[in-house]
């Protein structure tokens, strides 16, 4: 049956949903040729009091639920990410049960996971030495929960760093106690506009060179770099800059296929939000890479890059209103709720762009159902048949 999907100048057009998914994907081997991540976000509890400026009341049964969906495709989890709206709903007390969580069901069903270390518990002016030890709190959580530990970018430090000598200092102390190898993350504004001027400076050249001070400093304490930043020419350079070991994830959720299929001097892994919707779509993709056949990869990929782009188009730190519409839209959970009230982030004619893109690549297991709950969706925004 036709919907109508309003536009971005206000107007009603008809759309004609696809009647049956584009096809099943199902579990299969690991990855052989890249290491693949996807950034997870949280159910919100739908019947709890809240307000927008109350601790997170998530419904874990389906949060992990998800997760165990994630992990049955063979991507790993990135947890407690921006994703999972750290610092946009979630706090820290949120996010470390998360992590507990999260890392004990990765260890029942034999899933990877790696989750973020970060400094928000300060919610207001700090020094340095409140700055490292938020993190090394925060670190002490995650490795006790037996995950891999990603060094997030810290608001707090952007804003109590006088110079790149301050970013120097406060991870080379958590680089050198950490049990074991780190992803370190380098968030751009664009995602959180607090972290302007990370690594010391906004001149992303010196910014560049801070970064890799870090990790030449401590080449056998970094795993591999998260990089979102949404220019693919400078991931490429930086990743020909690493250090022999030190792994790329890309976190471009714009350039994501041309970035993980890669060149002649290199190719970088992934820690992606959009492989939340895009899951098993991003597995199948994946495997087909594993087989050397680059172009099948890329003829899979490809067509998804317009839906990513949307979701994250400025001001992209929205982008999670849009993942749990698709989330909820592909019966991952029963309601379109979001810690923080953050569904209502996004406009109407944003969403109905979301389920036309989504449902025209087939990632719906249930298009009937995903009809369904968009009219719904319709229907409370006052769009009639």
């Amino acid at each position: 049956m036709t919907l109508r999907l309003p536009g971005p100048n206000g107007t009603l057009r008809p759309y004609e949903p696809r009647t049956e998914p584009l096809g099943t994907t199902t579990p299969g081997a690991p990855f052989t040729s890249r290491t693949v991540f996807s950034a997870a976000h949280v159910v919100a509890d739908p019947y709890a009091d809240t307000t927008p400026d109350s601790p997170a009341a998530v419904d874990w049964d389906a949060t992990l639920a998800f997760r165990r969906h994630l992990w049955s495709h063979g991507l790993g989890v990135a947890e407690a990410m921006d994703t999972a709206q750290r610092g946009m709903g979630l706090d820290w007390a949120g996010a470390a049960e998360l992590i507990r969580r999260s890392a004990a069901e990765a260890k029942a069903v034999g899933g990877r996971i790696a989750c973020g270390v970060g400094t928000d518990q300060l919610t207001g002016p700090a020094t340095l030495d409140e700055v490292r030890a938020a993190y090394e709190e925060q670190l002490a959580v995650v490795e006790e929960s037996g995950a891999q530990a990603i060094l997030m970018a810290s608001r707090a430090l952007a804003a109590t760093a006088k110079s790149p000598d301050d970013y120097l200092e406060v991870y080379g102390h958590l680089l050198r106690q950490a049990a074991e190898p780190v992803i370190l993350h380098w968030l751009g504004p664009m995602f959180d506009p607090a972290l302007e001027g990370y690594w010391g400076s906004s001149d992303l050249d010196a910014a560049t060179g801070t970064f890799l001070e870090v990790i030449a400093a401590h080449p056998d304490k970094v795993d591999g770099i998260k990089v979102s930043l949404l220019d693919a020419g400078r991931e490429v350079a930086l990743r020909r800059r690493l250090p022999q070991g030190v792994r790329c994830y890309t976190g471009d959720d714009f350039h994501y296929p041309e970035l993980i299929a890669g060149d002649d001097q290199g190719f970088s892994h992934a820690l992606l939000g959009i492989f939340d919707p895009l899951g098993p779509l991003a597995a199948q993709a994946v495997r087909v890479l594993d087989t050397g056949n680059t172009e099948g990869f890329r003829a899979l990929l490809d067509p998804t890059v317009e839906l990513s782009r949307h979701l994250f188009q400025a001001p992209t730190r929205f982008y999670k209103t849009g993942v749990v519409l698709l989330a909820w839209l592909a019966g991952h959970q029963s309601h379109f709720t979001m810690v923080g009230g953050l569904q209502s982030a996004r406009s109407l004619p944003h969403l109905a762009r979301a389920y036309e893109l989504a449902d025209r690549l087939g990632l719906f297991p249930d298009p009937k159902l995903a009809e369904e709950r968009m009219r719904t969706l319709l229907h409370l925004y006052g769009v009639t048949p």
